[in-house]
């Protein structure tokens, strides 16, 4: 029978690109790491690489003798830290859900900056809407909500699943912003993120999940950055400018 021939090609189990499988890797062994120290070892960990509003006032940098430009870390180290493993499962798999779109579409560096810079503003806006806030926020969702918003619009451009997945990416176009599935998508993901503002689900607790506005930060940056990043990813040959 067909589907028993010896010769019949051999479906991966993971399509994902591998800096996507690299990056999820490094969320899950840091995770594992920090549940391995001491109690009191792991929460210092949370308190150093966790963003913390509060610790952008003026009395805490004066009374610490620190400036702004030593701050910097936190914006980028909160993404690396997980609540528990539920929190840390759930990231994985919207970023594998996500990840390979974006990745394959911009490569291995595009791809990395944009989820960086995503991450970043999603935080930001967080820190907007919470100034002084002495809660600890951590989790990747922020700038994965990023990736999901570039996803949505990259969707046109992403090959069959039975398609060859060694030639060059998709020339397709992505989505306009103003297209009804954006529109449409945008405001689900918007009324589910106020809803779970206002319920509580998804607010920074002892340890601190990522909030929802930094879902809507990283999303929002997702989708104006993406148009942006994909007219600088590289180019086939003989189609370069």
């Amino acid at each position: 029978m067909a589907f028993l021939a010896p010769d019949s090609p051999r479906q991966p189990v993971f399509r994902a690109p591998l800096v996507v499988l690299l990056l999820i890797g490094l969320l899950v062994g840091l995770h594992v790491a920090r549940t391995l120290l001491p109690a009191d070892q792991s929460m210092d960990m949370v308190n150093r690489f966790a963003f913390i509003p509060a610790r952008l006032s003026s009395d805490f940098l004066s009374q610490h003798g620190i400036n702004l430009f030593q701050l910097g870390p936190p914006f980028l180290t909160y993404m690396t830290l997980h609540n528990d493993y539920t929190h840390l499962a759930i990231n994985c798999l919207w970023l594998l859900a996500f990840g390979p779109i974006v990745a394959r579409r911009f490569g291995a560096l595009l791809f990395l900056l944009f989820f960086t810079i995503c991450g970043v503003l999603a935080v930001a806006t967080y820190l907007a809407f919470n100034w002084g806030s002495p809660d600890p926020v951590i989790g990747a969702s922020g700038a994965i909500s990023g990736l999901m918003a570039a996803g949505i619009r990259l969707l046109p451009t992403e090959r069959p699943s039975w398609a060859a997945e060694d030639g060059p990416p998709s020339e397709a176009p992505m989505l306009p912003l103003l297209s009804r599935q954006i529109l449409l998508f945008t405001l689900v993901w918007a009324a589910l993120n106020i809803v779970a503002g206002f319920t509580g689900l998804g607010m920074a607790g002892e340890v601190g999940l990522i909030a929802w506005q930094a879902h809507l930060g990283g999303y929002a940056a997702g989708l104006f950055l993406s148009g942006p990043f994909d007219r600088r990813r590289p180019q086939p040959v003989g189609q370069q400018i």
